[in-house]
């Protein structure tokens, strides 16, 4: 509603009351609500379907009331009268159209349970949206590790050598973050996809509604009973916002390592997802993956700021609700368009195979290996662990001869090295590619364990894909059902 309206254009809602001054803009969500606005078409064409089903409101009026939607649907979101909401604007368009009749379609329902129900139709599809982008995206990391199996390259703690592992086994550890970033927003899915409607203002209805038709009109799986907590409960916007935060906290992990990387010219990105500076004209900046990086500050600060709004509220419904939903939409778009950039990133990168496997071994990063052999050999594994760090030591934190470790033996053990293991073991445990090979613990770097890894990705993968395809196949066939009840009538 503008700030100078006045009791003239007054809306089916306010009438000439409340009608005028600056609180009157203050109060409108009317631009925001424009993503709702196909939602809030469904959820009155499901709502009055439902009216006429149960003799609320007579078939003739009720086909009124669904042409006239029809109408306000063909003029679009721009066309409506100035108002509070859409959902308002939707009504006096209505009325408008047919008169008084059209305020029949807010029988047996309140704003608020029908808010709750619009940002729940909405937020659902842009949930599957985020789901597949998710898949999306481990589909790319799957790709580009199934060409890296043999791809020894460094491992880090700490930013520092460590021990080396394969190019494979490391865009694998995301592949399983990913994977849990997509059960989190299909579950935020599955408890966001529940009816509120017939919750009315937060106390019920006394007219004879039918909640279990219009959520399955709706395509909801069904309906959130307790009608306080259906007009007021915001907890499902809470647990989507929460699932897209903590899936930009995995996207901004990635985005670093690769950033990370390219620093140490382990990965070439391409073009597409770099840039140039406007002054130094050598550079190549990983600046797409520096927003992935930066999405997950705003994502987190969205969560907080609609937990902050959703902490201080009683029961049932208050205004400030207005202002929580939009955290939401401005999380979901954010991370869903990283997401995509992270895959289209990942999917186009090269990564120059001779450089990783020459520093793959570098800080000493093998020495673990040799530690293990001791320890097999019967060395208490912190005795093992003494003799390596000794050696590291002497050898300048770089990987020292096999002399030097038999030196070091001596010392510390009071026996030659090889009095404990064989010096072709000991050599072959010095080479990443050997000492990646010997680690093949269920989920290690090994390639034949890393090949088992690849298959359980893609029947998780697959699973995934299975599961998004039977929602939206779910919301289509309800969405195809109320388009038929609707004809019905109109």
């Amino acid at each position: 509603m503008t700030e100078g309206e006045g009791p003239d254009d007054a809306s089916v809602v306010r009438r000439d009351r409340f009608s005028g001054g600056p609180a009157r803009g203050f109060l409108s969500s009317l631009a925001a609500d424009e993503r709702i606005f196909q939602a809030d078409l469904a959820v009155d064409r499901a709502h009055v379907v439902m009216l006429a089903e149960q003799g609320i409101v007579e078939s003739d009026v009720a086909g009124e009331i669904l042409a006239a939607l029809d109408e306000v649907e063909a003029a679009g979101h721009g066309a409506l009268p100035d108002g509070e909401d859409v959902h308002e604007a939707i009504e006096t368009a209505v009325v408008d159209r047919i008169g008084p009749d059209g305020g029949k379609m807010h029988t047996a329902r309140s704003r608020n349970d029908e808010v709750a129900a619009c940002i729940r139709c909405r937020l659902r599809e842009d949930l599957l949206d985020a789901a597949e982008g998710t898949v999306a995206l481990r589909e790319a990391l799957v790709d580009v590790a199934e060409e890296h199996v043999d791809t020894v390259m460094p491992g880090y703690t700490h930013l520092q050598p460590a021990q080396p592992t394969t190019l494979a086994h490391f865009l694998l550890s995301y592949e399983s973050a990913v994977a849990r970033d997509t059960a989190r927003l299909l579950d935020a899915y599955d408890r966001t996809n529940r009816s509120p409607l017939g919750a009315a203002a937060f106390a019920g209805t006394p007219f004879d509604i039918d909640r279990e038709r219009t959520a399955a009109l709706l395509g909801f799986d069904g309906i959130v009973e307790n009608s306080m907590d259906a007009s007021a409960g915001r907890d499902f916007l809470a647990g989507a916002t929460s699932a897209l935060a903590t899936h930009a906290v995995t996207l901004s992990g990635l985005a670093e390592d690769l950033v990370i990387f390219a620093n140490k010219g382990f990965v070439d990105l391409a073009d597409d997802y770099s840039s140039t500076s406007s002054i130094m004209p050598q550079k190549v900046n990983p600046d797409t993956l520096e927003l992935v990086r930066a999405v997950a500050g705003d994502a987190v600060g969205d969560l907080t700021g609609l937990l902050t709004t959703l902490k201080g509220l009683p029961r049932a419904y208050n205004r400030d609700l207005q202002r929580a939903t939009p955290h939401a939409w401005e999380t979901v778009d954010a991370v869903s368009e990283a997401t995509a950039v992270a895959a289209g990133a990942v999917a186009t990168a090269d990564w120059p195979v001779e450089t990783l496997a020459a520093e793959a071994g570098a800080g000493f990063s093998t020495a673990t290996g040799v530690a293990d052999a001791l320890a097999m050999a019967g060395v208490p594994f912190r005795t093992a662990h003494e003799v390596l760090a000794e050696a590291a030591e002497r050898a300048g934190g770089e990987t020292p001869d096999v002399a030097t470790l038999d030196e070091v033996a001596a010392d510390v053990l009071g026996d030659s090295l090889f009095e404990y293991v064989d010096r072709a073991d000991v050599e072959a445990v010095l080479d990443p590619g050997k000492s990646v090979a010997s680690r093949d613990s269920v989920g290690g770097p090994a390639p034949e364990v890393v090949a088992r890894q690849l298959d359980a990705a893609e029947e998780r993968r697959d699973a995934d894909s299975a599961a998004i395809a039977e929602r939206r196949d779910a919301l289509d066939e309800a969405a195809a059902t109320l388009e038929a009840e609707v004809a019905g009538y109109v």
